[in-house]
């Protein structure tokens, strides 16, 4: 499978895993709705920038979205997605960049580099 097509596969089980709509998703990077349907059926990319947001926000690394071997967990949202705002979801973004950094500073320091 290329890697552009596994991107897409796993942006679209991220996005179900964590119960969000392809609107949240959309609003959440500022886009139209349309593109995140298309960059999840492996018609069209999105850019680092944005996969970046996006790892954030389900608290993955950046490899998860090329890798399948991986183990993940990605968040699960305690509200309804239907509920979260934009504001919501850069709070939950940041708190996982947080929890990311500490996880990899703990495997810096544990002698382990991903």
């Amino acid at each position: 499978m290329s890697k552009f097509k596994m991107i897409a596969e796993r942006m679209k089980e991220f996005r179900k895993n964590s119960g969000l709509s392809q609107a949240n998703i959309a609003c959440f990077l500022g886009v139209d709705q349309s593109l995140i349907s298309k960059a999840e059926n492996g018609e069209r990319s999105l850019s680092v920038e944005m996969l970046e947001k996006l790892a954030a926000l389900y608290g993955v690394s950046m490899l998860a979205f090329e890798e399948d071997t991986l183990p993940i967990n990605p968040l699960k949202f305690a509200l309804r997605a239907g509920e979260l705002t934009t504001a919501d979801m850069e709070a939950v973004s940041a708190i996982n960049r947080i929890a990311l950094n500490s996880e990899f500073m703990a495997d810096l320091l544990a002698g382990e580099q991903r």
